[in-house]
């Protein structure tokens, strides 16, 4: 997954010593443009580590190592890892596009990636006290942050759970294991390659062309297995067992 960079003058050099803990997610109510042109603007005093667009894009504006001025206003908060300390020292910011927490499947596969990626590189439990909304900081000013529809459920299932690397050009979506088998999520990919299908409950699966694709569903996502989705739109995988990725070609 690529990551552009477009660095914030927001930002204070450092973590105090501290060491990052957790991640906070945002939302921007605004536009990914507007948010990220915010964000980089002195005026505002405000920044994020990453913002993550409602396309996929992922912008990055402040370097980890440094604390990005996401969450430094604490009140009534309800977090127990809250040490009395500014949370910037210890936590990253992540701002999704948008305005109640509906993420796009784009959106969503790119927000998933990245929590993936940061929780590895610093040893981040996939769990409600590392990954936290901003409300759980502020809850007086931030109430909705990042909105009523944010997927915690979704996210933390598929944090937690056995997954494969779906790979299409520079973007890689999470798959599922399902009985030994690679599975894919359909909608992100054929929206991705801009392919239509139809849907036959009965089965169910999804049609494209001629072809019945059976699926199965998880977190009201429709996966099909790699090889047969890949096959009926034409295309061809690429596996790799030790990286668990299949490379869509």
């Amino acid at each position: 997954m690529e990551i552009q960079l477009q660095l914030s003058p927001n930002q204070s050099v450092g973590r105090n010593g501290r060491n990052i803990i957790a991640i906070v997610d945002h939302i921007t109510s605004g536009s990914f443009s507007g948010a990220v042109t915010w964000l980089c603007n002195p005026a505002s005093q405000a920044s994020a580590h990453h913002v993550v667009s409602r396309m996929g894009e992922i912008v990055q504006l402040v370097d980890e190592s440094n604390r990005a001025w996401h969450a430094g206003i604490v009140k009534n908060p309800n977090w127990s890892l809250y040490d009395g300390t500014n949370p910037n020292n210890y936590t990253i910011g992540i701002e999704h596009e948008g305005y109640d927490g509906t993420l796009t499947e784009l959106q969503y596969q790119a927000t998933l990636w990245l929590h993936k990626m940061l929780m590895a590189k610093y040893g981040i439990p996939a769990d409600n006290n590392h990954i936290i909304g901003h409300y759980r900081i502020d809850s007086v000013n931030r109430p909705n942050c990042p909105g009523p529809n944010f997927p915690w459920q979704r996210l933390f299932t598929d944090l937690t759970q056995q997954s494969v690397n779906i790979v299409i050009g520079d973007k890689v979506f999470q798959g599922i294991i399902v009985n030994d088998r690679s599975y894919a999520p359909v909608r992100v990919i054929t929206e991705l390659l801009n392919i239509q299908y139809g849907y036959d409950p009965s089965i169910p699966a999804v049609i494209i062309g001629n072809n019945k694709v059976p699926i199965v569903i998880q977190n009201d996502v429709g996966y099909a297995k790699v090889n047969e989705l890949a096959q009926a739109i034409g295309k061809r995988v690429d596996w790799n067992g030790s990286t668990m990725t299949a490379t869509i070609l």
